[in-house]
């Protein structure tokens, strides 16, 4: 009889222990959002990835140190993925006074003011910045996507993803040195927040979005604030963006007259601010 009760109770704890189990696994599917469950928000959000092929705006960027705003300037920001970003500066009567151009191979700031310019490749800017720079991350950055080094396409497996009462946040599972955080809206999925950094230190770069307007059957971030930690100044840079498109239709690389002077890299920071 003793057997029997002890064979019994086995049982009984048994079934209980798997049907806690189960209400478990059931009551994280079954987690609404919007009518989603947590595995349809994520697959919402990981399918919103690669929107758009050419982005084309007018710019005001504005640039603050320390905190404080230190200069404010228009022009254009143009897009074209996987070949060119383009940022023109032109204050006055549309007449461009300096460029950004990043592609695959690196950087180039060209100066027209003082006909200089720098080219410097992701080698050297990931020395200058102490992140992990390339050109797939500045193209997710600048597009509004979340982004995993060596994949083109991401899954909810790349990701640990939590939800909160009006955010969810992800975080890169495999991205050791550096971090990447991200954070996106409940329940639409848009990416707010971008936070990519070097694991046990303050270098990182922190990329915010906000005022999303309507683009080609989507919406866009119209706001976007990059700021660079662990220096010993706070710098960053703020985009305002207007008259959003996606024309692809411009010239994508800059060609450099032999009329200008090239630079080192130690005067890339004195061009840029």
């Amino acid at each position: 009889m003793k057997k029997s009760l002890v064979y019994l109770f086995c049982m009984l704890f048994s079934a209980l222990w798997m049907m806690s189990c189960s209400t478990t696994k059931r009551a994280e599917k079954s987690l609404s959002i919007d009518g989603m469950d947590k595995i349809e928000y994520v697959e919402k959000v990981l399918s919103s990835q690669n929107k758009w092929q050419a982005v084309t705006a007018r710019m005001t960027l504005e640039l603050k140190a320390d905190g404080k705003k230190s200069t404010s300037v228009g022009g254009s920001l143009r897009i074209k993925r996987g070949e060119v970003i383009q940022l023109s500066l032109a204050p006055l009567l549309g007449i461009e006074i300096g460029r950004a151009e990043i592609t695959p191979d690196g950087m180039l700031v060209v100066d027209r003011i003082n006909k200089r310019y720098v080219r410097v490749s992701f080698e050297e800017l990931k020395a200058l910045s102490r992140v992990d720079l390339t050109y797939e991350m500045l193209q997710a950055l600048f597009l509004n996507e979340m982004f995993a080094p060596g994949k083109s396409r991401l899954s909810e497996r790349d990701f640990k993803c939590e939800l909160g009462t009006d955010k969810a946040s992800w975080e890169l599972r495999k991205g050791k040195p550096f971090s990447y955080r991200y954070l996106t809206e409940l329940p639409e999925g848009r990416l707010t927040r971008s936070e990519i950094g070097l694991m046990g230190t303050a270098y990182g770069v922190h990329w915010t979005y906000a005022d999303f307007r309507s683009l080609a059957q989507d919406m866009f971030p119209t706001h976007m604030e990059a700021s660079f930690e662990g220096s010993r100044r706070p710098l960053s840079a703020v985009l305002h963006l207007s008259r959003l498109s996606v024309n692809g239709d411009w010239e994508s690389h800059t060609t450099i007259s032999s009329k200008y002077q090239k630079v080192e890299l130690a005067d890339l920071i004195k061009i840029l601010f």
